[in-house]
């Protein structure tokens, strides 16, 4: 009978404090998520876009577009980085509009 209570302890002391990182891991994995759909619905509202994944990915890729142009730019490659201002801000008039 001593060796059950002795478990019982052992368990309770162990569960105890892996409950305790566990719970504040989940409060702040939940803070880290709260954080960023708030920051993604404050984007899409200040652009005036719907805040859907396919709306921040178009959004991401318009603006990697626009900035290779402006690499493209800066390495004199004046037709490539045309294209490529032309497509991103294409682009973005379409999400933004």
């Amino acid at each position: 009978m001593q060796v059950e209570g002795f478990f019982d302890w052992l368990g309770q002391a162990l569960g105890t404090p892996i409950r305790f990182i566990v719970e504040g891991l989940s409060g702040f994995l939940q803070l880290l998520g709260n954080a960023g759909s708030q920051f993604i619905a404050g984007l899409s509202r200040a652009l005036g876009i719907t805040p859907s994944l396919l709306s921040i990915v178009a959004l991401v890729i318009g603006l990697l577009l626009v900035f290779n142009a402006g690499r493209a730019f800066i390495r004199r490659a004046f037709i490539l980085g045309t294209i490529m201002l032309l497509l991103g801000l294409w682009l973005l008039s379409l999400l933004i509009s």
